[in-house]
């Protein structure tokens, strides 16, 4: 699922509301916590910088 996740992020990263969507639908297909993990390393070091705010919405809703 993770490179699902690789391919169509970057595609939609020119939207944030696009981008905040589709990263939710990716978290939710997740179904190994290591899986989850690299997701969560993977989009701050692409989309750290632009989308910080939703990475941190969108992790941290899943983290429970």
């Amino acid at each position: 699922m993770n490179e699902y996740a690789k391919v169509i992020l970057p595609k939609v990263s020119f939207s944030k509301d696009l981008f905040r969507k589709e990263l939710s639908k990716c978290v939710g297909w997740v179904e190994e916590p290591s899986e989850l993990d690299e997701l969560i390393k993977w989009c701050y070091a692409n989309f750290g910088e632009m989308y910080p705010e939703i990475l941190d919405e969108v992790f941290s809703q899943n983290a429970a």
